[in-house]
């Protein structure tokens, strides 16, 4: 009799931990999502930051080009605007598709070609861009071992129980996956 209340003791202590390891492990991953997001919130804003400067050096040889600056301040208020990952994702391609014709324009003027704060500007964004891509590829990594936890047995025992929900990974939209057309 001893034993078989010593056992199921043992059996539920035994259930118990496992219960507090696989939540633990989920909140560590949404807390992971979270801090990867946050990092990519950053390095977003530091790239909103440094665009009025380039749009302002543009503007100096090119103010005829107005349309391309109305697409960058507004691609800029979507990006201020968006909640969610999809929305933030939409409205980051919109941004990247402006910074590609600002700087489409500004191969048309040699001399702001040569001029070193544009020059500057234009090395420090190409700079946040690879950290933004980074960056969002920490986050697609860090989502998938969340919502691999939210999925797999048995951890997904505890996920359903405690209602933790997958996170949504950052995608490209397919516009942005097309390969250029390069031509000599």
């Amino acid at each position: 009799m001893d034993w078989l209340l010593i056992i199921i003791v043992l059996i539920i202590i035994i259930v118990l931990v496992l219960i507090v390891k696989y939540y633990n492990g989920l909140v560590n991953g949404r807390n992971r999502v979270k801090n990867a997001w946050s990092q990519i919130d950053v390095q977003l804003q530091r790239r909103n930051d440094l665009i009025p400067n380039i749009v302002e050096t543009v503007k100096g040889y090119a103010s005829h080009e107005k349309e391309t600056f109305t697409q960058i301040t507004q691609a800029r208020a979507n990006m201020a605007n968006a909640t969610s990952v999809k929305e933030v994702a939409e409205a980051d391609d919109m941004l990247t598709g402006a910074l590609k014709s600002l700087f489409a324009v500004a191969e048309a003027y040699p001399e702001l070609k040569a001029n070193t704060n544009f020059l500057e500007l234009q090395e420090e964004l190409s700079d946040t861009e690879d950290k933004i891509s980074y960056a969002r590829q920490f986050y697609n990594d860090t989502v998938l071992k969340y919502n691999n936890m939210c999925e797999q047995f048995p951890s997904n025992i505890i996920a359903n129980i405690f209602n933790f929900e997958e996170s949504e990974f950052f995608e490209a939209k397919e516009s942005t996956k097309a390969v250029p057309k390069i031509e000599f």
